[in-house]
């Protein structure tokens, strides 16, 4: 953000004028103001037309607030990826993910999370035939589906794993519904792995993922740290857990109370904040005060996590093992397109197979 702030400053000294849009806009919106001739909050869908006549005709307006006048979800329509580099998802030989989604808007109302704030708190599904039309478009096989939940509607969701099968298309995702109907469809679908928050140690969390896996189907795990109930114990018995349960890999942050989020409401009004340096909101540094240790403990907890979970198996590794797992996803329905086997096989530090 503040980077940008930066690059804002320095053109409009230059007498360029400057626009301010996006998530970052919506989460710091008079801050922003501060530093732009004009600032969109909310979808653009529909909405930009007003904002570049305004332009064109001198009358660029100071704000544009259109947050809670969201376009019909049917606009929704497929992205410009032709103005891409063809490139762009390739490194060093292998394919990276394109990004796509199905809905917009979450139900759920999660204490350390601002979608429902940027997208709405009801659930917006795309028309499914509007959702295969784009990925039917995409000239790669290997997509993230970036909704913020799919488990918000079963029907909705196994309609929309039946439809994807024919793509022969391979996928993450965050969460899918915990459903042996809708993990089966997800499989047939082409589900590659899953982000699954672990938020303790329980039966559910071990049983959930040992599914996911019965089904063929990797898991991220999202680990949060910090949170009221932590302490420097059940955190480190927390990170004995996921080795325990086998998490192909893990992702360790700390709370970050980010603007309008239920975190940053009750860390505010508890003055428990220290830090307004929105450079240290990266979920990687800790910037208020705990419950039941000190923020340098939290910020050494951190560090533990990532460091114990990946003593014995480095990163590299257990992700390399995830991308040999689509391979063979994609060699088993003629799907796999090496753009540099050569290089890929140097960035995995082994020969591909099957095996």
């Amino acid at each position: 953000m503040i980077r940008l702030i930066w690059f804002a400053d320095t053109y409009r000294r230059m007498g360029v004028k400057v626009i301010f849009g996006g998530i970052a806009t919506m989460l710091h919106a008079q801050e922003t103001m501060n530093h732009a001739d004009s600032v969109f909050i909310g979808e653009a869908e529909g909405k930009m037309e007003k904002v570049l006549s305004d332009f064109k005709h001198g009358h660029l307006q100071k704000i544009y607030d259109y947050l809670g006048d969201r376009p019909p979800i049917a606009m929704v329509g497929t992205a410009r990826r032709d103005l891409l580099k063809k490139d762009l998802y390739n490194y060093r030989g292998i394919q990276m993910v394109d990004l796509v989604h199905a809905s917009r808007g979450c139900r759920f109302h999660c204490y350390h999370c601002a979608v429902a704030y940027l997208g709405g708190k009801e659930f917006r599904p795309r028309p499914i035939d509007k959702v295969l039309e784009e990925m039917a478009s995409i000239d790669n096989n290997r997509l993230f589906l970036v909704d913020n939940s799919l488990a918000q509607d079963t029907q909705w969701e196994m309609d929309l794993f039946r439809e994807m099968i024919p793509l022969k298309k391979k996928w993450c995702s965050h969460p899918i519904e915990d459903n042996p109907r809708v993990l089966d469809l997800a499989a047939r679908a082409g589900a590659w792995y899953v982000y699954q928050a672990v938020f303790d140690t329980s039966d559910l969390i071990r049983d959930r993922i040992k599914r996911y896996h019965d089904y063929g189907i990797g898991v991220e795990g999202t680990i949060l740290l910090g949170l009221d109930h932590h302490t420097e114990d059940s955190i480190k018995k927390l990170i004995d857990f996921l080795l325990e349960i086998e998490l192909d890999i893990a992702e360790f942050t700390v709370l970050t109370p980010f603007p309008h989020t239920k975190a940053y409401e009750d860390l505010k009004q508890q003055n428990r904040i220290f830090s307004n340096d929105w450079n240290d909101y990266s979920a990687d540094k800790v910037v208020f005060h705990p419950k039941n240790m000190s923020a340098e403990k939290l910020q050494q907890l951190l560090f533990y996590a990532w460091d114990t979970f990946y003593k014995d198996e480095p990163q590299e590794i257990k992700m390399s093992k995830l991308m040999q797992k689509v391979i063979v996803k994609e060699m088993a329905d003629n799907t796999y397109r090496p753009r540099n086997r050569a290089l890929a096989t140097r960035a995995f530090g082994r020969e591909l197979s099957t095996s």
